[in-house]
């Protein structure tokens, strides 16, 4: 066997794994990691990287190749062995037990006792609080997980394995629900760990991050290492090339045009959580045919509870939802689904699909009942998988067939497929919520194109993302919510910054009627 290079913290040699549904996973993979560096792996959905960081901490078995370890062939058979390994991981899909607090599943695992084995609820509370202030990703040590904001439970994860102290950290797209305050502050806890002798394993679809964070960069495309490369000799747009194997435009064209008659009119909307949180406070807005109104604000303030509350998920306290003209606030789900709304939810496992369910049928889970897929009580098989053949192609979900469980996709084709669904019902209002969140460059573009298309057919596009880059590129017009309520809305979106959106954001400013 060759020497290693005992720079290199980290070596995976010839890596090949392949599904039992026939998917080549990865593909002979070779990949060189040194210590003490900020490693950015990408790559578009499905490319491989999330089984590969899979395989190297112990969750997935491969089928052929080798892991070094500072030179030293290692067997890594489970998360513990990895941890043991001093391997940490944090997922793109959250590994949290809803029922216990943040602290408790900050420390499961790894839990502070007595000498007589009593479990220190005080100090796991305190050493969670510790970690949250050193590393600014804060949370509230008491809290039940189910009833935390998305962006909190993913710092929930990243707070478990930085109590872990492992020696290499793989972060799967750990900023996709962060705000850009989060993701500075993340990117500073990650430097800081790096000054300590720490590795990091950075998978992002974000390319600005790459080119911000990384000292290499390694692409892979359909299961193989097409390029690793030092981050400063490469630009954006080289790295899209390598990723997509075509040039990446990344730009939205949206032509002005004047909206339509008035879709969803929503008045004094209020909502309350089960443990007495006011969660909406009087929000009042007008979406139009023909309009992207994007919705932007510190995830935690309202966003999530106003698109489940429009799509009847949630019962408001008070207030009136009208589609089209019709009083649609006392409806069921289904009955808004069929008068024409449409939801992309922002946690696709939990909403957006059937995880078990082949995703021919998560294509057809809202519409199986109605022509042209039933016929006098009896499903068509040839319609839905004609429709499952069209949006698979249409939406290039890399899968070998329509008959596979959604959960065996990766991340990005699982919200293909929830986008390709919600857009082909050709709704009147679309609740769009982060529908680019963990999907890579190419497939961004592409569900941008279909939101402005979807626009620009008369839907009135309802659009809430913690992107504020993407909510300025597609919106006609913006509002921000702040503590549950609708502090700004502007017309005038291209002359909007960053700074100006962030004080809004904060609550530092509020409009008055004078200056809407």
């Amino acid at each position: 066997m060759a020497a290693t290079s005992p720079s290199y913290v980290l070596e995976l040699r010839g890596i090949t794994k392949r599904y039992p549904n026939g998917v080549l996973a990865n593909d002979h993979v070779d990949l060189r990691v040194r210590h003490g560096e900020i490693h950015a792996l990408v790559g578009e959905n499905g490319a491989g990287k999330t089984t590969l960081m899979k395989i190297l901490y112990g969750l997935e078995q491969p089928d052929s190749g080798e892991i070094l370890l500072d030179g030293q062939p290692t067997r890594i058979t489970s998360a513990d062995s990895a941890i043991k390994h001093g391997i940490g991981m944090v997922h793109q899909h959250f590994m949290l037990v809803p029922s216990l607090t943040v602290a408790e599943n900050v420390v499961l695992g790894r839990e502070l006792v007595r000498r007589i084995g009593i479990l220190r609820d005080d100090a796991a509370i305190e050493t969670t609080r510790q970690l949250s202030e050193q590393y600014g990703l804060h949370v509230d040590p008491n809290a039940r997980v189910d009833v935390i904001p998305v962006g909190e439970r993913q710092r929930v994860e990243i707070l478990k394995t930085l109590y872990r102290g492992a020696n290499i950290l793989i972060l799967d797209e750990p900023t996709a629900v962060l705000t850009p305050q989060e993701t500075h502050d993340l990117f500073r806890a990650v430097r800081t760990l790096v000054a300590q002798g720490k590795t990091v394993i950075f998978i992002t679809h974000k390319l600005r991050e790459v080119k911000e964070i990384s000292d290499t960069v390694t692409v892979i495309r359909r299961g193989k290492i097409v390029g690793s490369v030092p981050t400063a000799d490469v630009t954006r747009e080289e790295i899209a090339r390598l990723m997509v194997g075509r040039e990446v435009l990344n730009r939205v064209r949206k032509d002005p045009r004047p909206h339509g008659r008035l879709m969803l009119d929503v008045r004094d909307l209020n909502y309350v959580t089960a443990e007495g949180k006011r969660a909406l406070r009087d929000v009042s807005l007008q979406a139009y045919a023909g309009e992207i109104l994007g919705i932007a604000g510190v995830e935690g303030n309202g966003q999530t509870e106003l698109v489940e509350v429009l799509a009847g998920l949630l019962p408001p306290a008070a207030g009136t939802i009208t589609l089209d003209g019709k009083d649609v606030t006392a409806d069921a789900t289904r009955a808004r689904r069929e008068g024409g709304i449409a939801h992309i939810p922002e946690d696709r496992l939990e909403v957006g699909l059937a995880p078990d369910a082949s995703i021919e049928d998560n294509l057809l889970i809202d519409r199986y009942y109605r022509p042209p897929y039933s016929h006098n009580g009896f499903l068509d098989a040839k319609a839905s998988a004609e429709s499952a053949r069209v949006a698979i192609a249409d939406y290039d979900v890399r899968t070998p067939n329509a008959k596979i469980p959604a959960r065996s996709l990766s991340g990005g084709n699982m919200q293909k497929i929830v986008v390709a669904r919600e857009l082909s019902a050709a709704p009147k209002v679309l609740l769009a919520a982060q529908p680019t969140r963990g999907v890579d460059i190419g497939a961004t573009e592409l569900v941008h194109r279909q939101l402005v298309a979807a626009r620009d057919h008369g839907a009135a596009v309802l659009l809430i993302s913690a992107d504020l880059g993407e909510v300025r590129i597609l919106s006609d017009r913006l509002a921000v919510m702040y503590n549950g309520e609708i502090v700004a809305v502007f017309d005038d979106v291209p002359s909007l910054t960053d700074e100006e959106l962030g004080y809004y954001m904060l609550g530092v400013k509020r409009q008055t009627k004078s200056d809407s």
